[in-house]
């Protein structure tokens, strides 16, 4: 298969780098040149247009920072759509939005597949991230080797639309956890606790989680780089919000995050790094919550392996 390759940002670059590294025959397009040139000059071909990618190629990916982004993306390409063609939406979005491309492009004679990742940058490097796909099981049958060069582990969740609620959970809870490890770190530092100490005392702990394991070396290194901007939280952390809301359910701790993550913005800048929200707590307390001895960027040491899929316990 032809695959293209639409929007080569920070997830994005790094998994279509994937998919050229395993061989498959990539077309890459994005408004920054340079980031074309980059993939071209390591196997890709230039897609030139998403107009020209969805007439050359059998199945087209976007991983766009916006709906609104991938919504004019899509209506560039539905003239073009013809039967077998298969668009893939890789970017976190909003699931009723998601939907409505879909269904142009299925009632075009094509195919979609709903396929966020979850994981952080540096898994999308190396293969290893986690994708899930909402689309027909034909589909998705379809698609699962190209999935598969991209993400370890590969959950078909059912319909359009699921994959970007489920998505958007995902950040919702990491981003919590998140400020919930800014807070911890913040108190032992102030109760007199050695942070590299304090940091494996969670790591082996029920206190553990993959933010703590990632972002929290980035924290006490002082780098405060995990590669995730503060825009791209509020985007995903409204989304989950506008889920509740839908649904009628009285949240109480996503109002507060994303008031505090607002603040963040304020102080930092609107795209700001996620990890610098601990620079509130130094600022408040006058503390410095850093180490020695802790990696001033995220580098996934798994091995790259085929991925494969996960199937749910019934």
């Amino acid at each position: 298969m032809k695959v293209g390759f639409i929007g080569l940002g920070n997830v994005g670059g790094k998994l279509a780098g994937s998919l050229i590294r395993n061989g498959m025959d990539t077309y890459v397009f994005d408004l920054n040149a340079d980031f074309v040139a980059e993939k071209v000059a390591v196997g890709a071909k230039d897609g030139q247009s998403a107009t020209n990618m969805m007439q050359v190629c059998d199945a087209i990916i976007t991983c766009l920072p916006t709906p609104a982004a991938s919504s004019a993306v899509v209506e560039e390409m539905l003239p073009h759509v013809t039967a077998g063609k298969v668009w893939m939406e890789m970017s976190t979005t909003d699931a009723e939005e998601v939907k409505r491309l879909s269904a142009l492009v299925i009632e075009a004679g094509g195919e979609a597949v709903d396929c966020p990742v979850s994981g952080g940058c540096h898994r999308a490097d190396t293969g290893n991230i986690a994708i899930y796909a909402g689309c027909t099981r034909e589909t998705f049958d379809k698609v699962l080797p190209i999935l598969t060069h991209m993400g370890r582990r590969i959950l078909h969740v059912g319909e359009i639309g699921n994959s970007s609620t489920l998505k958007v959970m995902t950040n919702y809870l990491a981003t919590m956890n998140l400020l919930s490890v800014c807070e911890a770190l913040t108190v032992m530092k102030a109760a007199g606790m050695d942070m590299a100490m304090t940091y494996e005392a969670i790591a082996i702990s029920s206190g553990n989680s993959f933010v703590h394991e990632t972002e929290s070396q980035l924290i006490l290194s002082g780098s405060r780089d995990v590669n995730f901007t503060m825009d791209l939280i509020q985007k995903d952390i409204g989304l989950f919000q506008a889920i509740a809301d839908r649904n009628d359910v009285p949240l109480e701790l996503s109002p507060l995050m994303i008031e505090m993550m607002t603040d963040g913005q304020k102080r930092y800048g609107e795209r700001a790094q996620s990890d610098r929200m601990i620079e509130r707590l130094e600022e408040a307390t006058g503390l410095s919550v850093t180490a020695h001895g802790f990696p001033i960027e995220l580098v996934d040491d798994e091995p790259e392996e085929r991925g494969y899929e996960v199937v749910p316990k019934r």
